[in-house]
């Protein structure tokens, strides 16, 4: 699932290992959300986007994806 938490910490130039200090994870699992290996639960997804200002609709990018998810059921 594609999301924005990459772009979002390098504005605010952060690392792995800080944004996952701040929302109680591994630097390994922030790793994974950002290459999108990994889909945060919607507890952590809501705590990184408190920690950057956006909605998690924003940070997921749940508009976007949704779009992409109805056309593949289109496909089928």
């Amino acid at each position: 699932m594609k999301n924005r938490v990459k772009e979002l910490r390098t504005q605010l130039k952060m690392t792995q290992q800080e944004l996952a200090a701040l929302v109680h994870v591994s630097a390994r699992t922030v790793i994974s959300i950002e290459k999108g290996q990994y889909s945060p639960s919607l507890m952590l997804a809501y705590r990184m986007a408190v920690v950057f200002g956006v909605t998690v609709e924003e940070l997921c990018c749940l508009k976007e994806n949704k779009e992409l998810e109805d056309l593949r059921y289109e496909e089928i």
